[in-house]
């Protein structure tokens, strides 16, 4: 049964929901094997700094100086940014049921993620995220990342709209969980065809 909905706007994460998630743990297992990196190492540098990137206070180079250009490498700085950028894939069934979903029933769009801004930019404009996405309230852009609960008052302020008006679109649960301790209806997303379905039910079927 379709309930009668009042939401006039979806705040969507990007990794895991409309990209991939790019620069993950198993991108960075990866990159270690490809360029002959100590993985543990990685990690550890990876944890005590990405955060601080993620919220815009440090530059891609500042954070690559930290967790790999600490000391003189075989391969190049661009190689590495090359082989981070080339790890991001779309959901084209989730992309394609988002643009149907704000056509046909004229909703805001906003993007609600942490991300670095060199690889927020590159996975936006190379995806073509904005061609379609109304407001990016980027972690790297507000300088505050998820979990912090901020983030969402931020967005609910740029998007100019009550919490019971948006659903959040999700893959993790704590965020789920700290978007509707605010009031946002969450929607824990797991793959495309259980969210279609769960959307259906907040009123829009395709």
């Amino acid at each position: 049964m379709q309930q009668k909905s009042p939401i006039t706007t979806l705040f969507l994460d990007i990794g895991g929901v409309l990209l991939s998630n790019g620069w993950d743990r198993a991108a960075r297992k990866l990159a270690a094997s490809e360029f002959s990196l100590d993985l543990v190492e990685l990690e550890e540098r990876h944890h005590l700094t990405f955060d601080t990137y993620e919220e815009g206070k440090l530059t891609l180079d500042e954070y690559l100086d930290r967790i790999v250009f600490y000391e003189h490498r075989s391969f190049s700085r661009q190689q590495f940014k090359d082989f981070m950028y080339s790890r991001t894939e779309p959901y084209p069934e989730m992309i394609e049921m988002i643009c149907q979903i704000k056509e046909k029933y004229k909703l805001k769009l906003a993007i609600v993620n942490n991300e670095g801004r060199e690889l927020n930019e590159y996975r936006i404009r190379t995806f073509g995220l904005n061609k379609f996405i109304d407001f990016f309230i980027s972690s790297c852009f507000v300088h505050f990342r998820k979990p912090d609960a901020d983030i969402f008052r931020i967005a609910l302020d740029i998007a100019l709209v009550k919490p019971h008006e948006v659903i959040y679109v999700e893959d993790r649960a704590m965020f789920v969980s700290v978007a509707e301790n605010l009031g946002i209806n969450g929607l824990l997303h797991e793959n495309y065809a259980t969210t279609r379905e769960k959307l259906a039910e907040w009123g829009f079927p395709l």
